[in-house]
């Protein structure tokens, strides 16, 4: 019988029973220790682009059915077609919810929707205009402050620009999404909401089986009782993920009340405060007080944006920032190349929106970063009823009979392999795992357009698309093209000798060793003062 037939028969017992996938590891937690191991999952992720066309049975936890994703077709029904059916998972909404409040990344259905209604008119190019005088300023601190500690040394001298991304992607999204300064740069300055969010991610990494456990949980007793409960667990980094979540939430609170006393003062007050009113939580702010009853978003969904905004602008701008001078620094012809496009663009001053965004081998820098080295390299989603997943070639089950369609179970876990559709040999060529800034200055291999990738960039998912799209994706591009015109312009990147792998993480990030043994987050790099060929 034909498979949606068949599902709509009620006579469909799972195709994707019949469908091939890596064999079980364990009963107790199926592929998943496989998918999310910080330094065995990177081969995971390769066996599965490289062994399967597109879809992959995978064994869930306790049994459960997953699928593991890739296929362009499959993936438009999944993330835009039939999002309402592949919604985030229970265990994504509640922890999100749970750490950032009901902001974007903790709310789901007609919530979701109107809360990204209100953000959009915050994230469009008219407003990105606007904050490049932020950025800049911000970038002209991060070259002051290596400066400082580069000046007046024959060699190169060995920083940790990870740490400085960190600081600067921060300061960034502080000052350009909330009109606070986290991190003045030139000086070390510790500030507890800026060091709770720096030890966000390495922490959940340390809890990222435990945090399984919340659908279960969240929903018991009240909230006063599930407090207590949590202060009793004996897991250090569980009482620590505690700390950086009261932290974020106190301080965003310290915040907000600045931001709407000010904004209650009028023009003024508003023109004094960091960012003059240009941040995104100022626009957000009058944006909800000149909407509708009906759109307004309450205090607390309010409140849930502004966690939501650091997290989601710092981590992974940093990380995709500090992994693009790390491949500069291995091609030292690629950096000299695109230090003289923006030395030739800027003229010895700031360079301007339109001229930024228009620079060739800057673009084709970034995306293909972006491409290979997706800071996200997956996205789980959960089936909140019967569905059938197209597919863009019929591919044989394990019964040898071709299949065009996969009917996927209510409940079944499905996980979007973002990284395996940007390295996708079969849409990007041969050569998709070579980082090639140049592909992106000839027109792209026509696979790639008849493949109809439903990201919302350049081809690509690093920025998944549909209604869950990032919305800030602008807001992070610019940012990067900011901070490597001012760092190139002044400074030469070299590897250190020390070797460094990539954790594999919510976020993978860098670290000094083979991953085996050391996961604190670092990102050693050789750095000198650039002199120009005539000096």
């Amino acid at each position: 019988m034909h498979c949606l037939a068949a599902a709509a028969a009620g006579q469909c017992n799972g195709c994707c029973s019949y469908y091939p996938g890596p064999p079980v590891q364990s009963f107790l937690y199926g592929n998943l220790k496989e998918l999310l191991h910080r330094r065995d999952g990177w081969g995971f992720l390769r066996h599965l682009t490289d062994s399967y066309p597109g879809i992959a049975k995978l064994h869930g936890p306790l049994g459960r059915r997953m699928l593991y994703v890739f296929d362009p077709t499959a993936m438009h029904n999944i993330i835009m077609k039939d999002q309402h059916v592949f919604e985030a998972t229970d265990l994504s909404i509640k922890s999100n919810r749970l750490i950032f409040g009901p902001g974007l990344l903790g709310t789901l259905g007609a919530n979701h929707r109107r809360q990204r209604k209100l953000l959009n008119p915050a994230f469009s190019i008219s407003h990105m205009r606007r904050i490049i005088p932020i950025f800049n300023a911000i970038g002209h601190q991060l070259v002051e402050a290596i400066e400082d500690r580069v000046r007046g040394n024959p060699a190169a001298v060995e920083l940790d620009m990870l740490s400085w991304m960190g600081r600067t992607a921060l300061e960034l999204i502080g000052q350009a999404g909330l009109g606070y300064s986290f991190d003045p740069l030139v000086a070390d300055s510790p500030d507890d909401f800026g060091e709770a969010i720096k030890s966000f991610q390495p922490t959940m990494t340390g809890i990222e089986f435990l945090r399984r456990l919340l659908p279960y949980v969240t929903d018991f007793g009240t909230p006063a009782l599930r407090r207590n409960l949590l202060e009793l667990v004996p897991n250090p980094a569980v009482q620590k993920m505690k700390d950086i979540v009261d932290t974020m939430w106190r301080r965003s609170e310290e915040i907000y009340e600045s931001k709407k006393h000010a904004l209650e003062q009028g023009d003024e007050a508003v023109a004094q405060q960091i960012g003059e009113g240009k941040d995104l939580m100022s626009i957000l702010l009058q944006a909800n007080m000149n909407a509708a009853e009906e759109d307004r978003l309450p205090e607390e969904e309010l409140l849930g944006q502004m966690s939501t905004f650091i997290f989601a602008g710092m981590d992974t701008t940093s990380n995709a920032l500090s992994m693009t001078l790390f491949l500069l620094a291995q091609h030292p012809e690629v950096q000299e190349k695109l230090r003289q496009e923006i030395i030739e663009a800027s003229n010895s001053e700031d360079i301007g929106y339109d001229t930024l965004v228009s620079l060739p081998y800057l673009d084709a820098v970034c995306r293909e970063t972006l491409r290979l080295h997706a800071p996200v390299t997956r996205v789980f989603r959960e089936a909140r009823e019967d569905a059938v997943l197209p597919l863009s070639q019929p591919v044989r089950g394990l019964d040898g009979k071709m299949m065009q369609e996969i009917p996927v179970q209510k409940g079944t876990v499905v996980v979007v392999g973002l990284l395996s559709s940007n390295q996708n040999k079969q849409v990007w060529g041969e050569d998709a795992l070579e980082w090639k800034p140049e592909r992106w200055l000839t027109p792209l291999p026509d696979s790639v357009a008849e493949a109809k990738i439903p990201g919302v960039y350049s081809n690509l998912m690093t920025f998944l698309g549909g209604g869950r799209a990032c919305i800030g994706f602008k807001f992070s591009q610019l940012e990067m093209k900011v901070v490597l015109c001012l760092l190139l312009s002044k400074f030469t990147f070299t590897p250190s000798p020390k070797p460094i792998f990539w954790n594999l993480s919510g976020i993978h990030y860098p670290s000094v060793g083979d991953g085996i043994t050391n996961a604190k987050p670092s990102l050693p790099m050789r750095v000198g003062l650039y002199k120009p060929r005539s000096a």
